[in-house]
Order: C-alpha cells, then structure tokens, then sequence
C-alpha cells in the first residue's frame, strides 16, 4: 500500500531524526562524563596534558580545567576516584607513586605516550675538557668539586630537582651510594628558578653541574656535546622499586638513569566504564622530538595560556590524519 506523500514525509523525516541521534551518540560516547585532568607543577607538561583533554573533548567528555598537584599525590589522588587522569607519568621512574597509589588493581596503564625520556648530570664542555671530567664520581675530589661551588662552602652545587618529582630521590640516593655527600650540594627548590641561576652562570663563563631530563627545553639551550657534557656515574644503582635495575644503556654508557616512557596512567574503574577514553589513553603517542620543540618555544617566550593552547591547535592540524584515526579507534570501542 503506498502511503500519501504527506505521512510518508514524516516517517523520512522522522527516521533520519533518529539516526541522527543515534549517530551524534556513537560520535559523543563521552557525553555528560567529568573528566579531572592532573599535572605536577612542570609548566611545560601543559601541552601533552592540552592534547589529551581536547581529545576526549571530541568525544562529548566534560572535561574540567587542569589541576596541579605534584606526582605523589596525582597517583593517589586518580587511584582513589578523586581525579580521572595524569600525561606524564615516568614508568619506571614513578614506580614508588604506581605502588602506593594501589599498582595495577586501581590504576589504568596500557600504551606509550611518549618514548625514550632521558635524564642525567651534566656539566659545561669547557671544564670537562680541561679537567678531563667524564664521571660524576670524580668530584669526591674536592678540588674538582670546588670548580662548581657558586655559594662559596667549598662544595660543588649541582642544581637538582624537585621534591615529588621522582628524580630527587634518585639523586637523594645516588649522592651516598658514589661517595658525594661530603663535596656535593644537591640544590632545590623551584627547578625553573635554580635553571635559570644555571644558565646566567654558563654565559659568564663560569662552570656548571646541574641535573635535567628531556624532553625538556633546557638541552636545546645547552646542547650536549656542544656547549655541556653528559657526566657518567661510577656505577649503577637507583632506590625504591627501581633498585636492581641496570642504567646502563646500549653503546655502554652510564649516566645513572633509565631511560622512560612517559605514559597515561587514568583510574582503572573509570576506565572500565568508558572504554573509548581507555582506547584513547591507550593509542596516543607523540613524539618526544615534538615535546621539546614546544617547550622550546615556552623558553623563548610563547609561555602564556594562550601561546600553549595555540601550539596545542596547531600539532592537531599537523596531524589531523592520525589525530582524526585516534578518535575513530576511541569511538569504535565504546559500541
């Protein structure tokens, strides 16, 4: 029976009204969810934090400005259900804060956001080379470690690292475990303000020994090889759940450190309930080459919120084919 034009316009009409719904749903499977984005006080871990968040955006999530808490507490702040997720956590570096958060049973961590994540001691090539410095375990001579006293104790001043960061307890340790307490002054406070103080003394021409990891923008100012040298250590040896690990890498050398990947860590249970956030968190990876040449950007000035949400817009159309792929794989695994 064919039905009057009328009453078949409705039903059209009416049809493709449902699909449409159905359609907006599979693209928004994220809609009327909270997201709580963390990040520790690192100002340039704003971009890879941005690049999630807009992400999940596009899927309908809520998401909420970033709040800033250090790594301790983030990781257990997010295996409670306080918070949904963390870009920057250093496996295997954070693997103390994994741990006391509840590990694996509360913590959601698949894929690699970003790899290979150096850290190490350095110090200005000038004094490496007309001292012969190549290992850190040669300043319990103090007469080499009084080359980089700045504050005049007689001590070497290493400019190091924030508490709850992870990296302080590793110097922390590695200063008893190669015999340095008595010649070396691990210097913190505010990481950016020690740098800063670092680099002023560099362009004096005076010698520097100070700690930094990439991606970071610091090594595209003092580049390795160049300008500083990466200092070795006398042997491996790290704390906490790290101890035991060789930090030695391929082609031999030792600076002390393993190298890192930076990935996702979200709230499993939240994760379980919004499979298409877990794909995303578990698909996105950015290049460390990438990170550094946005933090670059931070040291020369482009600092601001706006300059960081500008980057962020531009590495998305940069990409739009791979960008557009990861929302595609999120959608699919929330039907």
């Amino acid at each position: 029976m064919k039905l009057p034009s009328p009453i078949r316009r409705l039903l059209l009409a009416t049809m493709a009204g449902t699909f449409a719904v159905a359609a907006t749903a599979a693209d928004l499977p994220g809609k009327g969810v909270k997201v709580l984005p963390l990040k520790s006080s690192i100002a340039e871990e704003t971009f890879q934090t941005l690049l999630v968040m807009k992400a999940l955006a596009q899927l309908g999530y809520d998401v909420q400005p970033i709040k800033e808490v250090e790594y301790p507490a983030a990781h257990i702040a997010i295996g409670n259900g306080d918070a949904t997720f963390l870009a920057d956590h250093w496996n295997p570096m954070h693997a103390d804060y994994y741990k006391n958060a509840g590990g694996d049973a509360k913590l959601y961590r698949q894929g690699i956001f970003s790899s290979n994540a150096a850290q190490g001691y350095l110090i200005d090539k000038k004094t490496a080379d007309q001292y012969r410095i190549t290992n850190i375990g040669q300043l319990k001579d103090p007469k080499l470690a009084r080359l980089f006293d700045s504050d005049g104790d007689g001590k070497a001043d290493l400019t190091g690292c924030n508490p709850g960061w992870g990296c302080e307890a590793v110097i922390e340790h590695q200063l008893t475990a190669f015999g340095l307490r008595q010649t070396v002054t691990h210097q913190q406070g505010s990481y950016s303000a020690l740098i800063a103080d670092t680099l002023t003394r560099y362009k004096a021409g005076k010698p520097v020994l100070y700690y930094t990891w990439t991606p970071y923008w610091v090594s595209n100012v003092l580049k390795p090889g160049r300008d500083v040298a990466w200092l070795e250590v006398p042997f491996s040896s790290l704390p906490g759940e790290q101890k035991g690990l060789d930090t030695r890498l391929p082609n031999g050398k030792n600076y002390g450190f393993v190298v890192n990947n930076q990935q996702i860590i979200a709230n499993k249970a939240w994760c379980e309930a919004n499979p298409a956030a877990a794909r995303l968190f578990s698909i996105m990876r950015l290049p460390i080459a990438d990170i550094n040449a946005q933090n670059y950007l931070m040291s020369q000035g482009q600092n601001k919120a706006a300059d960081i949400e500008r980057h962020t817009g531009q590495w998305i159309a940069a990409h739009q084919q791979t960008w557009d792929g990861w929302l595609a794989q999120a959608r699919a695994a929330a039907r």
